[in-house]
């Protein structure tokens, strides 16, 4: 794109996209400009923001379109994340902000629509969350991550044992895949506006378990929260679900938060390394303690926890 004077270049974050404020004397819109992955980033992404609207959920509306110069405007949502809020020191009962974000994901595992229109007329499907993708998914902590802490010797062992523990927990899974989520779902993407709360980054949405976003939410790798909220948030979800098989649902939450976090660890990675994204690393020790924060219950993850400590690779001396 060429440079203007009326467009304000964004933070980035982990994509490949580029963000800009476009400004004028009336309106300030965002251009989101991504030629790699832009069916996606472009296209994708404002089918499920029309998706969200449909559904009376805050979501960036597309403002124009120049598909073949890769990039699209849509509406200015503002600069105030709750991750911002949040960090503020004199913010007071941020239970209040918790428990609105729980009755947001409520309202969003409501939505039944599952394909829409482009702006390209064509017909976008949201797709399952298949046991294959979360599997794939998982293993970028395997090719990202281990390579970097293991002899070529001990990665061969490692890996042979990681991805049977892998595929047996993933086929711990309970629950069906029957609800939208969104995938990133934690207080980076969640803007206040007024009294309501917007919602971006959505165009990996796919039709899940229930247990995603909320495993997304309370254990977000960039927002630390005491273990003690952790619980009240839990508890406050688990209320306003009256027909949940609570037991079944723990399993997948504490499966689904230890394979995010593994994934988590592994896309860090692949950001210092390949992209010199470097301040992503940061996170990773809190990755880890997460995974401890799961990872418990010695029958579901004996195996894997026995796996980490024998490779040294244990990193969960953070609370």
């Amino acid at each position: 794109m060429r440079k203007n004077k009326n467009f304000i270049k964004l933070k980035g974050d982990a994509s490949s996209r580029v963000f800009f404020r476009k400004k004028t004397k009336n309106l300030s819109s965002i251009v989101v400009y991504s030629k790699k992955d832009k069916k996606l980033n472009l296209l994708i992404y404002d089918a499920i923001n029309k998706i969200l609207r449909k559904n009376h959920i805050l979501a960036p509306k597309l403002l124009s379109q120049n598909y073949s110069k890769s990039y699209i405007e849509i509406q200015d949502l503002g600069n105030l994340t709750l991750l911002d809020i949040l960090k503020k020191k004199n913010v007071k009962n941020k239970l209040i902000i918790f428990k609105k974000i729980i009755n947001l994901l409520n309202k969003i595992q409501l939505i039944r629509q599952r394909k829409i229109k482009d702006f390209r007329k064509k017909t976008h499907k949201i797709r399952i969350y298949k046991k294959e993708k979360l599997y794939e998914e998982a293993k970028l902590f395997l090719d990202w991550y281990i390579p970097q802490k293991l002899s070529l010797s001990e990665q061969l062992v490692f890996k042979r044992k990681f991805l049977i523990i892998l595929k047996n927990l993933i086929n711990k899974l309970n629950l069906k895949n029957d609800v939208f989520v969104h995938r990133d779902f934690h207080v980076s993407n969640l803007m206040l506006i007024d009294d309501n709360i917007g919602l971006l980054d959505s165009q990996d949405a796919l039709i899940g378990n229930k247990a995603y976003d909320l495993a997304s939410f309370i254990d977000d790798v960039r927002y630390k929260n005491p273990e003690n909220i952790k619980k009240k948030i839990y508890n406050y979800y688990l209320k306003s679900q009256k027909k949940l098989n609570k037991k079944h649902f723990l399993n997948d939450f504490e499966i689904i938060s230890v394979l995010r976090n593994l994934k988590i660890i592994g896309i860090f990675t692949r950001l210092a390394i390949r992209d010199n994204k470097k301040k992503y690393l940061k996170l990773i020790p809190h990755a880890w303690s997460l995974i401890k924060l799961r990872s418990k219950n010695y029958n579901k993850f004996g195996e894997f926890n026995n796996l980490l400590s024998t490779f040294k690779l244990v990193k969960l001396n953070e609370n």
